[in-house]
């Protein structure tokens, strides 16, 4: 199976991703602590639940392991994933 690299805000619902890298220099400081606090960081293995429905689509709705978080799209287009 070839599997490509792409950015979280376009990886489609229910399918499975690794976090390849972030690139925190486009999050908050305070927003990518919070964000690191959570577990979402370089490996973790992450789904989107679903998107919203308004405008630009935000939320997103991520799993990360058994938690369910609500996601900016900004925050997910600095993060890197690989399908799993």
């Amino acid at each position: 199976m070839v599997t490509s690299a792409m950015t979280l805000d376009m990886l489609p619902p229910l399918h499975r991703a690794e976090i390849i890298s972030v690139d925190w220099s486009r999050l908050d400081p305070e927003e990518g602590k919070r964000l690191r606090a959570l577990g979402i960081d370089a490996g973790a293995r992450v789904a989107v639940a679903h998107r919203g429905i308004f405008g630009g689509r935000d939320p997103i709705a991520l799993i990360v392991g058994r938690m369910t978080i609500a996601l900016r799209r900004a925050h997910a287009a600095a993060m890197t994933v690989e399908e799993i």
